[in-house]
């Protein structure tokens, strides 16, 4: 009964880390924000994405981050 148990529990931990929609919020210099949606994503995705996002913003004075 407890190898149930802690199978049960494992497969509840891994569906926990499975995909889900992630929002990076990015900002311009001039204070104007927009927001893109990443569904379906890993975190490490979602931040990848998100980083690049960020990079390319700051170019022009912006930052962007998940929310």
């Amino acid at each position: 009964m407890k190898k149930v148990v802690l199978v049960a529990a494992v497969a509840m931990l891994s569906l926990a880390s499975c995909k889900k929609d992630y929002t990076c919020e990015c900002t311009t210099a001039s204070g104007i924000k927009t927001s893109t949606v990443f569904k379906d994503a890993k975190s490490s995705e979602a931040e990848d994405a998100c980083s690049t996002l960020s990079t390319l913003s700051s170019i022009s004075g912006g930052s962007c981050e998940i929310k």
